[in-house]
């Protein structure tokens, strides 16, 4: 059986011990670990950092001159594995008291056999230096301890004979004496400096009225030229001001035309708005009833116009088609009559001259029938002759006369036929 171990980052545990007597060693910082009882030893070693005051009485410089030097130094205990190792092999089983005390005296006597090797002023002056070199020096030897020299630093630097004391009067002598000098010079360098100042004074005093009364007269000649270039200005700005006035004033009553014109737009927008409002009630209340009105009758003339149209196609389809019965009657009829023309003619041309004059006898009844027409609308007929066998006479004549004229006409000589040579005959 065995525990779990754990450990902080500021601290390192070493697992020793395991099985069948193994020596190996675990190291864990900041983690855990599983120990064995009885078998697993486990021990802690502190990673914090711990501070050091290293501190050389009447250590001899080069120059044989005794002083005291005391330090400030931070070191801690590297997390090196191998680094720890060696640490722990080292300082594993002390206190953090014997780990500094070791450590400590190891930088004294590095610190003391480098102070044998400078001087008073090296040391005392140059303090960085110093600490640096200590840094070098003794870091090797407390690295092979596994520890790390953080810092360190020199904090008191004295000596028991007042030499530091000594030098520093005399450093202090020495700049009193620059500083007494310094103002001896200072001073007569003021006197010179003051009297070359002063004539320096009188000349640029002298300059300076020369310019002053150059300067009165300029200031005159300009205060003339300005007073008139006032004046020029004055007039110009007055001549400015009156024509700038007249502008602005021209300006105001382009603005009020402006005003007008836009015053006026806006009037006649109006009007255009209110035209617009009035054809638009015109033409909801009259235009577009009119416009029905008008469809109406355009369609009713449309339906007439189609009525008309469509009555004269199916008037002009009735006369076609009567015309075609007609025609076809005409066609008919003249067929007929051609049939019964022909058939007289082949009946005329074999009866000859018989045939002609039975024709002329059927015509004579109608031809006298015309011609007597109009003498059928008169009421009576008044011959004027005192001579009642002078009717008789002229009735006789044209019966005689009446053969000859058909002959001439027809060719038919009614004079041949028995009846009418009777007729003819007895009238004789």
């Amino acid at each position: 059986m065995g525990c779990c171990l754990t450990v902080g980052p500021n601290e390192a545990l070493v697992v020793s011990g395991a099985c069948c007597g193994a020596d190996s060693k675990t190291y864990v910082v900041g983690g855990w670990a599983w120990a064995w009882w009885l078998i697993t030893d486990t021990q802690r070693i502190t990673l914090e950092i711990m501070t050091l005051q290293p501190k050389c009485e009447d250590v001899e410089t080069a120059e044989g001159v005794a002083i005291t030097v005391t330090g400030v130094a931070q070191i801690k205990v590297m997390t090196d594995k191998d680094l720890l190792a060696v640490a722990c092999e080292q300082f594993l089983g002390k206190s953090v008291i014997e780990i500094k005390a070791v450590v400590l005296q190891t930088l004294e006597g590095h610190l003391r056999s480098i102070l044998g090797t400078l001087t008073v002023e090296q040391i005392y002056q140059d303090r960085d230096q110093f600490a640096q070199l200590v840094r070098e020096v003794a870091a090797p030897d407390v690295g092979r301890m596994g520890i790390e020299i953080l810092s360190f630093t020199i904090k008191d630097v004295y000596d028991k004979l007042d030499y530091l004391s000594s030098l520093g009067k005399t450093q202090t002598a020495a700049v009193q004496r620059d500083a007494d000098i310094g103002v001896a010079e200072a001073e007569r360098d003021a006197g010179i400096r003051e009297a070359e100042c002063k004539k320096e004074m009188m000349d640029v005093k002298f300059l300076a009225d020369t310019k002053m009364a150059d300067s009165k007269r300029e200031l005159e000649l300009q205060k003339a030229a300005f007073n008139q270039e006032v004046n020029t200005k004055k007039a110009e700005s007055q001549l400015a001001y009156e024509l700038q006035a007249a502008k602005e004033q021209q300006k105001i009553r382009l603005e009020e035309i402006e005003i007008e014109v836009v015053q006026r737009k806006k009037q006649i927008t109006i009007e255009e708005k209110e035209i617009e409002r009035t054809e638009k009630e015109l033409t909801a209340m009259v235009k577009r009833p009119a416009e029905a009105e008008a469809y109406k009758m355009q369609q009713l003339a449309e339906g007439q116009k189609l009525k008309k149209v469509l009555t004269a196609q199916a008037e002009a389809e009735k006369i076609r088609k009567i015309g075609e019965a007609e025609a076809l009657s005409i066609s008919c009829v003249g067929k007929a009559e051609a049939e019964s023309m022909r058939l007289k003619a082949e009946a005329y041309q074999q009866y000859g001259d018989a045939a002609k004059t039975a024709l002329v006898l059927e015509a004579l009844p109608r031809i006298a029938g015309k011609v007597s027409a109009p003498l059928a609308k008169t009421n009576e007929i008044v011959i004027l002759s005192g001579d009642g066998s002078r009717v008789t006479g002229e009735l006789n004549r044209l019966l005689a006369e009446l053969p000859v004229s058909v002959n001439a006409l027809t060719g038919v000589d009614l004079s041949k036929i028995p009846l009418l040579q009777k007729m003819t005959g007895a009238q004789a």
